[in-house]
């Protein structure tokens, strides 16, 4: 399969739909006039019949592309499945157990997991398990942090003035995303712990909305560090790096460091807040949620997806096919308005010198058959499945280096 752009969108029939949304559903930060119907591989089908190479994966949500034949299989069985959504704080069920397992398997050393329904509620409940361990302390995230739109999460959230303005927020102290380790503000943690009793740090390894901006390794060192040193849960979110995104299983692991309490979502398929055995409250009924470990398909595929990237070695195929797309990419830097290119494994920012120009070249992909999505003020987010190859990955470099020509 190739991407194939019969008809250029959009198309009557998703020209309907979009206005259909337009009128009934609040326009939120839809990128493009796409309206998916169904997909395979690393490509997806709108209701037109156009075909897209997806460098995308819907932001990480769909790390075995579309249409795998084990997941599809998981989806038939539970297609026959009466109960197939319980409320899982009351009821057990197989797949909670199950998918627990699996997390256990590919987290630190005696750490249990929450799960819940989104990667919001991930952290909006790992920073209730520090607060319940700390008391109702200021916490510390940093500058363009994003950690979701629910009210808690979005205190420590700091992209975008647009996702804040007007709403209320936690006590909290902010320190600056340091990605250099020469950064004269890379130490900042610790005359604020010093200086401040707080109820935990919050950071993303790699800032996802933030623009794909990635921590240096001092900065991640001293988090840690100074976690330990004054008693302080380091709190990390890879709800969008998490689950081999980076070409390990956390993005963490290249830093050599191991986070109190984490929380992980998207390709896992549900939130999960992932926290050290010995920060769970204390009380049964500070944490729960309605849907949290009840929703049996969703959990279903996440553990299926574990065993497969496990099995096919789709670590290594992430580590390995970034380093090819990275590499490219930073060969055609000054095209095109192309500034700077930055990655881990399949989880690479491509930033453009100005905010126009990066909005431009993202509809010139799009018309041409390849989607991406915008990140940061200037940046795009390239995040193919893990299961993408050497094909597809060459095919997706034309595609870009033909619209940055064309913009000389």
């Amino acid at each position: 399969m190739k991407h194939n752009i019969s008809t250029p969108p959009p198309c009557p029939r998703a020209s309907h739909v979009i206005g259909l949304c337009k009128k009934f559903v609040y326009d939120s930060t839809f990128t493009y006039p796409l309206v998916i119907r169904t997909g395979k591989g690393c490509y997806i089908e709108d209701i037109d019949g156009n075909i897209f190479l997806d460098f995308s994966s819907n932001i990480g949500a769909c790390p075995l592309g579309y249409s795998h034949p084990e997941i599809l299989q998981v989806l038939a069985e539970y297609s026959k499945n009466g109960a197939h959504k319980i409320a899982g704080q009351d009821f057990y069920s197989e797949e909670h157990a199950l998918l627990a397992s699996k997390v256990s398997s590919i987290t630190p050393e005696n750490f249990k997991a929450f799960f819940v329904n989104s990667g919001a509620e991930a952290v909006e409940n790992a920073i209730k398990i520090a607060y319940s361990r700390m008391g109702p302390l200021p916490g510390v995230s940093c500058t363009g942090a994003f950690h979701g739109r629910t009210l808690g999460a979005l205190t420590f959230t700091f992209s975008k003035p647009v996702q804040k303005a007007n709403f209320p927020e936690f006590a909290v102290k902010r320190i600056k995303f340091c990605t250099a380790d020469g950064d004269p503000d890379i130490e900042s943690i610790e005359p604020l712990l010093k200086e401040n009793k707080a109820a935990f740090i919050l950071s993303e390894v790699v800032q996802g909305e933030g623009g794909y901006n990635f921590a240096s390794l001092q900065f991640m060192k001293n988090l840690s560090k100074f976690s330990k040193l004054y008693g302080v849960p380091l709190i990390l979110d890879e709800v969008q790096s998490g689950m081999g995104r980076t070409g390990r299983w956390w993005a963490f692991e290249h830093y050599d460091i191991k986070p109190d309490i984490m929380s992980a979502a998207k390709a896992l398929q549900v939130g999960a807040a992932i926290y050290h055995r010995d920060l769970e409250p204390a009380r049964q009924g500070v944490l729960s949620s309605t849907w949290g470990g009840g929703s049996r398909i969703d959990m279903a595929v996440g553990a299926k997806t574990i065993d497969i990237i496990a099995r096919d070695r789709l670590l290594e195929n992430a580590a390995k096919i970034g380093s090819v797309l990275k590499k490219s990419l930073q060969d055609i830097v000054g095209k095109g308005g192309l500034v700077d290119v930055r990655g881990l494994g399949l989880m690479i920012g491509v930033e453009f010198d100005t905010k126009q120009n990066r909005d431009s070249k993202l509809v010139s992909l799009f018309k041409k058959g390849l989607l991406l999505l915008p990140a940061g003020q200037k940046a795009m987010r390239m995040i193919p499945p893990l299961i993408i190859n050497d094909e597809e990955a060459q095919e997706g470099l034309e595609i870009i280096d033909e619209v940055l020509r064309s913009s000389q």
